[in-house]
């Protein structure tokens, strides 16, 4: 990477810093630093610009509508950065394509917009770190945060939810992996996360069994 990109991404992850550094939801920089990791690995294996990645993943929560409350704003404030360090309107455009459609939201309704190769790079990072041990912990973390309840049995998932319903309509912690995590690993696009999201869709599978017979008593006692 030119040490010009190298130092446009460093004034972005400082932007981000200054939006989300206050983090308590699980979308915080800890969050962002695994996504970007990932990308940079799965680009090591797919002919994307990486510069155009990585921008899209420190910035991606940034506009997130469930995280402010003026996404037309943010978007706006992303341009500026954009701008005023230096990147032209292809890349600022491609950047912005990417973070305004990448999100799950984006497949409710009936809606899936094709992101290019950088855009489904970006998104296979966010949602491998949604799933597996972290995805458990952030759904939970999440939840508590959006003051949901870990589990009701008598509240069944809602498998055809609107966006509507997935942004405003409470639910459970343990609902959220059959309404959106278990069918992650589906969506991916790129086969170095298909091999990475399998092993994690396991994991919570074998959690969720736990889960359940912890809550019903049912668990075989350790020997």
């Amino acid at each position: 990477m030119k040490a010009e990109q190298t130092r446009q991404l460093s004034q972005i992850k400082q932007f981000v810093f200054e939006q989300e550094g206050q983090d308590k939801s699980g979308h915080g920089m800890d969050h962002l630093q695994r996504v970007t990791n990932m990308i940079s690995q799965i680009c090591k294996q797919e002919p994307a610009d990486q510069f155009i990645a990585l921008s899209a993943g420190w910035l991606h929560d940034v506009i997130d509508d469930k995280l402010t409350h003026n996404p037309q704003e943010q978007q706006d404030k992303v341009v500026a950065l954009l701008r005023k360090i230096g990147m032209n309107d292809t890349q600022i455009e491609a950047i912005m394509v990417i973070i305004t459609n990448m999100s799950f939201s984006k497949t409710l309704d009936g809606k899936q917009y094709r992101l290019s190769l950088e855009g489904q790079i970006v998104q296979d990072a966010d949602r491998l770190d949604a799933i597996g041990a972290l995805g458990i912990a952030r759904a939970f973390y999440y939840s508590g945060h959006a003051g949901e309840k870990i589990y009701d049995p008598q509240k069944k998932p809602r498998l055809n939810m609107t966006k509507e319903q997935y942004r405003h309509e409470p639910g459970t912690a343990i609902n959220h992996f059959y309404e959106k995590l278990l069918l992650l690993t589906d969506q991916l696009n790129t086969t170095a996360a298909k091999k990475i999201g399998a092993k994690r869709q396991q994991v919570m599978q074998d959690f969720l069994t736990e889960f359940k017979n912890e809550w019903n008593g049912t668990t075989e006692s350790v020997r």
